[in-house]
């Protein structure tokens, strides 16, 4: 009886204990109850031995469910299999059980030994009894079953990957010595499984998961886990990967896989990870014309045996090694042996300890960084394509854009024509670009003007829009309509790797800050121009007319009655003059001093690239292109400048009085808002713009503004006419 008892104890049932579940197979389901019992047609046992086999067998019927799931896990018969089943390649895989099923059968030996030691204890006895097998057998009650609950649990809400970790990592928090050891165990051979995939993705940048358990995953992945519920992202990602397959992996390759993210691993230390992996397959993988053009560093191959043994000790598939010479040279085996040599320091320590895991994270976080910046910053010469950025983007080669804007100034007046503006404008952009640029300067290749395709009708240019009436209220041109011309864009060859650094985004908030400028600096010119051409008139007609008298006291009628004009045209020149030193000086030239320094100071990548961020938000806000009324305001100012400057030209003996009044009126109602909002505590008192003071006191120098400022505040004002201007 006892040796069936033992029997039954490592899952064999047989006379005296019968399992209820007949012909079991090795793809049933684990039971959720007891199904070992004892005969019931045994009259021969006591009623308290029978209680206490009932008692003991429950540890073979958990034996028996945790051998049945480990050998399910363990079954590697799949792999062999080339022609599977279409039905059987729907289920789920999972290295992360399989490691979990070592684990339980460590356990599991451990419990066969103890049996083995009963039976050789009751075959040595002369007088076996029952209590020799429940005394061997008490300390597995304190964790065979919740073992068995713990693999219940797992087929049950089908957990794997980083969510079967997160389950342990909770089941090792408990008041018992034993069972917490042994929830320690398995979920460091859980944490092997991790560790692999570690040094295969922060070593070779290689994402070995086969099963979707790793925490970081690629983009398309998930896109077909969502039966591509963003089509836009991934045809964008297919577009993106035949022009460079390392920018659709930085940009949109890889993501962390919250369902996948144990608990316990923070978010800051696996976007690290993240980041980490995707430097090191920019720095394993160059572009082949960065390789050749690379004539600094040549190539030099060395020798594949030394990768070799690093991947000997972490078993995972390696990829085909593209460039390997100068993916070397970036990131050096030294460099590869260090990382590794962290990552297996936890591999071996028996348990998980979170800050030295964070601390090797971060480690190499910050040799991936610290290589990454030498590619992009030293080699790369960031420092010169930001240069680049400043002088076109942000107007610095303020020459070129005044001889641009004089050479295209004719053009401009005339609506663009959709079909070839962009070709119209490439005239004066060349002949800028002869008179202007050096032969050394070798970045303004990478620039080209563009003009986006008009998808709506296309407004003209201010000269052409209907003249309104003087009975028209502010309403009319309050509204700011879009000049044609306003769509003048500049585009930035990128090249490899580059691209990790100005990213759409950030050219898009060039392109936004060179948008502005260039209307701010099209403005001013317009208004020396029209001072330059009047005055020219002006000394022409007096040098006709000095010998007659009578045109000569027309003439000065004529000045007379034009002084008020020429006042609105000082004002507006005025205040468009002070704004374009306020943004290029104050805020370009000071923002550019910072980055620099940090540039100088910093050796990291991701401080670079926050720093970058910083210098273009600085630009935004302080330039106020982030606040609605005030951009709107600005806009509005400088239309009414460039249509007084065009009515002004076109003016036939004063027929437009009434129109040049109504655009002084509201350049005045305008300028007064504009001065209001920015001397406003919200603005002026923060550090928004820390430069805002010294503009309002160049604006209000003669307390001109403050004062007019002050009229529109009480709402006590006449209608403004041109002679009025005379105030000041």
């Amino acid at each position: 009886m006892l040796h069936e008892l033992l029997l039954a104890l490592l899952g064999y049932t047989g006379d005296l204990i019968v399992d209820r579940r007949d012909h079991l197979t090795a793809e049933a389901p684990i039971s959720d109850e007891c199904t070992f019992k004892l005969a019931p047609d045994i009259s021969f046992i006591d009623p308290s031995d029978r209680e206490l086999i009932e008692r003991i067998i429950v540890l073979g019927f958990y034996y028996r469910e945790m051998e049945r799931f480990s050998a399910k896990c363990r079954n590697l018969s799949w792999i062999r299999s080339e022609n599977t089943n279409p039905l059987e390649k729907k289920e789920k895989r999972s290295v992360y059980r399989r490691a979990l099923a070592n684990g339980i059968v460590e356990v599991l030996s451990v419990y066969r030994s103890a049996v083995l030691h009963i039976e050789q204890k009751l075959l040595s006895e002369t007088m076996p009894i029952l209590a020799t097998v429940t005394q061997g057998l008490n300390k597995f009650f304190c964790f065979l079953p919740p073992l068995y609950e713990l693999i219940l649990e797992i087929e049950r809400d089908d957990i794997h990957g980083g969510q079967l970790l997160n389950l342990l990592h909770k089941r090792c928090h408990c008041g018992v010595p034993e069972l917490q050891t042994c929830m320690q165990r398995l979920l460091w051979h859980g944490h092997q499984v991790m560790y692999n995939q570690l040094a295969s993705w922060m070593v070779y940048g290689i994402l070995q998961d086969q099963h979707g358990e790793f925490f970081i995953s690629r983009q398309e992945d998930r896109d077909v886990g969502n039966n591509s519920s963003h089509p836009d992202i991934s045809e964008k990602l297919a577009r993106m990967s035949t022009d460079d397959a390392s920018l659709s992996d930085w940009h949109l390759g890889f993501h962390i896989s919250l369902d996948m993210l144990p608990e316990y691993i923070p978010m800051r230390v696996a976007e690290s990870i993240l980041f980490a992996g995707k430097a090191v397959r920019v720095l394993r993988n160059p572009s082949p014309s960065f390789q050749s053009g690379d004539a600094m560093h040549p190539q030099m191959p060395k020798s594949f045996q030394k990768i070799h043994g690093l991947a000997g000790r972490f078993h995972f598939h390696r990829e085909p090694a593209i460039n390997m010479g100068i993916g070397d040279d970036l990131l050096p085996q030294s460099e590869a042996d260090k990382i590794e040599a962290m990552l297996l320091n936890l591999k071996e320590s028996s348990e998980f300890h979170k800050r030295s895991f964070e601390c090797a994270v971060d480690s190499v976080q910050t040799i991936a960084a610290s290589h990454l910046w030498q590619l992009v910053v030293v080699r790369a010469d960031l420092n010169g394509h930001l240069k680049a950025l400043k002088d076109y983007f942000l107007l610095a080669k303020g020459d070129f854009f005044q001889c641009f804007l004089e050479e295209s100034r004719q053009l401009m007046r005339l609506p663009p024509r959709q079909s070839t503006a962009e070709a119209d404008l490439m005239v004066p952009f060349q002949l800028a670009a002869l008179k202007t640029i050096g032969e050394e300067d070798k970045y303004f290749s990478k620039v080209s003007l563009r003009m986006p395709s008009f998808g709506i009708t296309v407004k003209p240019s201010l000269i052409d829009l209907p003249k309104p009436a003087s009975s028209v209220d502010g309403s009319a041109l309050s509204e700011v309509s879009v000049d044609g011309w306003d769509g003048i864009a500049l585009g930035y060859s990128v090249d490899w790797p580059l691209h990790l650094f100005f990213t759409q985004e950030v050219l898009s908030k060039y392109l936004r800050i060179f948008q502005y400028l260039l209307r701010l600096k099209r403005t001013q010119m317009e208004l020396e121009k029209l001072w330059a051409s009047v005055m020219h008139q002006y000394h022409s007609d007096f040098a006709k007319r000095r010998n007659d008298q009578e045109k000569c006291s027309e003439t000065q009628q004529k000045q007379q009655r034009s002084r008020p004009m020429w006042r609105v045209r000082e004002h507006m020149a005025f205040l468009i003059r002070n704004l374009q030193f306020y943004i290029q000086v104050d805020v370009i030239e000071s923002q550019w001093n910072i980055l620099q320094s940090h540039i100088q100071e910093s050796r990291d990548f991701t401080e670079l690239v926050g720093f970058h961020q910083e210098y273009l938000s600085a630009l935004i806000s302080q330039a106020f292109l982030d606040i609605g009324s005030v951009s709107r305001i600005l806009d509005s100012i400088m239309k009414l400048c460039l249509q007084f400057c065009w009515n002004i030209e076109n003016q036939d003996n004063c027929s437009n009085t009434s129109e040049l009044e109504h655009i002084a009126e509201e350049f005045n109602k305008k300028s007064n808002s504009l001065y209001t909002i920015l001397r406003s505590s919200r603005l002026a008192g923060s550090q928004r713009a820390p430069f805002l003071r010294r503009f309002l006191l160049r604006l209000n120098l003669n307390s001109f503004f403050e004062a007019t400022a002050r009229g529109v505040l009480n709402v006590v004002r006449p209608h403004p006419t041109l002679p009025a201007l005379n105030q000041q």
